[in-house]
């Protein structure tokens, strides 16, 4: 058997290639928009891949099952599955056999409704799974979140329910040895308490992960429809794009603009989007842009900063500009007009239509709390980042929020924007400036600068 688990970082996403080298039959799990290196690693290691399995309909990323189709790939789903593009439907139990490897459909509903995990048998005559592929039904760590809205029709505590059922009745059947791999990891907004360590055992997620050990039902139901981390506002564009049939993704790099075309775009309401880093950003950058950077989950953030109906006009570090691309694609934001090459030469010669950032020391803070009658302060960090340590001054709204609550913020007052290190307070940062607030700065260090010197 050929195994591979491909893990992609900046959007928490595990998908998952599988091979038997002897008669070179492979099938995809859970493939990204950018299909290439599935095909590629097919071709290193002698496979065809023929089948690739979604093991449900995904809210956070945008599948590649329609790119695998467009090179012969038949497209699987669980049996409730319903999508307008032609799909074969696995029943529970179904096989699908690749010569000596073969796989085991397991119906484990509760996450959304067409979940199911999958059995991976290593040898034809194994009656003990090796492995099983739990999609976002279990994680290390947690379970899938039931109230996303590819659950229309279902209460969130109803689907809780049924998640239970598929934890208890399905997955912990198995035998303890059997290893698990999940489709996410710390950092996904599709639990609230997951692991970075990116696969498992049925045994260890017996005894450690808290939701499985929970008593009964109702105490399941509860913990689990509790606390659930805001839904970032892109979820229902990805799960429309997930079920539709869509264009393809274009991984060619956008092409290049003049700044006069950016200017009178942005005027027209495209989004300028700078994935440059930071520091960057902050010596210089054209009016009205909203740094987001490569360097970070960038997609999951740029999905927070617009919608997926606007017009994009990127600003990248040269030779960048595919990388930019092809991540937003993988959230279903395609509508790139362009990017602006060699930006701070073309600010340079048009400084009328540059900004400087600012940027604050904690120190800085200090004094101006000190000094200005209101200051507004402004947490972007997670409530669970917030209930570890806060600014007791500070108004409180998630990262992921910002884009619908700004409104709640006084813009006439100067304001003042922490994170946890930098990143996202740039983003948020950049985001008011282009709301119109204007005065924003930006804390350098993010709350931890803030904590006292314990040496002092």
């Amino acid at each position: 058997m050929i195994f591979r688990q491909h893990y992609l970082e900046c959007l928490s996403q595990a998908s998952y290639l599988i091979g038997d080298e002897t008669t070179g039959r492979a099938i995809v799990v859970d493939p990204v928009r950018d299909v290439e290196m599935y095909l590629v690693e097919a071709r290193t290691e002698g496979l065809e891949i023929e089948m690739v399995i979604e093991t449900h309909i995904h809210a956070d990323f945008v599948s590649g099952h329609l790119e695998l189709a467009a090179a012969g790939v038949e497209v699987a789903f669980g049996s409730a599955a319903t999508t307008n593009y032609p799909i074969r439907k696995l029943e529970h139990g179904e096989v699908v056999d690749l010569g000596g490897v073969r796989l085991e459909i397991l119906h484990t509903p509760g996450h959304t409704p067409e979940s199911i995990s999958i059995l991976v048998f290593e040898h034809g005559d194994d009656r003990q799974p090796w492995a099983v592929l739990t999609g976002d039904t279990l994680f290390n760590g947690d379970v899938g979140r039931p109230d996303l809205l590819v659950s229309v029709g279902l209460g969130k505590e109803d689907m809780a329910s049924i998640l239970f059922d598929s934890i208890h009745g399905q997955l912990m059947t198995l035998p303890d040895p059997t290893r698990m791999y999940p489709g996410h990891g710390a950092g996904s907004a599709c639990g609230k308490n997951l692991s970075s360590v990116v696969w498992s055992t049925i045994g260890e997620q017996r005894s450690s992960n808290y939701a499985v050990r929970l008593p009964d039902r109702d105490s399941f139901v509860a913990a689990i429809c509790e606390g659930q981390p805001a839904q970032p506002a892109y979820f229902p564009h990805a799960v429309a794009q997930n079920t539709d049939q869509r264009s393809l993704l274009v991984v060619d790099p956008p092409d290049p603009l003049r700044l006069s075309d950016v200017v009178v775009a942005q005027a027209a309401g495209a989004v300028v989007i700078d994935t440059r880093d930071h520091q960057a950003f902050a010596r210089g950058h054209l009016i009205g842009s909203i740094n987001v950077g490569l360097e970070g989950r960038f997609a999951e953030f740029a999905g927070c900063v617009a919608m997926p109906s606007d017009e994009l006009v990127l600003v990248c570090d040269d030779g960048t500009e595919a990388e930019a691309r092809i991540r937003l694609g993988r959230i279903g934001y395609d509508n790139v007009l362009g990017h602006l090459p060699s930006v701070q030469l073309l600010l340079a010669d048009h400084p009328g239509l540059s900004r400087i950032a600012s940027r604050l020391t904690a120190t800085q803070l200090s004094e101006r709390l000190d000094t200005v009658s209101v200051l507004q302060i402004l947490d972007v960090r997670t409530g669970a980042e917030c209930e570890a340590g806060n600014l007791p001054e500070a108004i409180h709204i998630p990262l992921d929020q910002l884009a619908d609550r700004y409104v709640e913020m006084d813009p006439e007052l100067a304001t003042v924007v922490f994170c946890a290190g930098g990143y996202r307070s740039s983003i948020a940062a950049s985001l008011l400036r282009s709301r119109g607030f204007p005065d924003v700065s930006d804390l350098l260090g993010g709350y931890e600068a803030t904590a006292p010197d314990e040496d002092s």
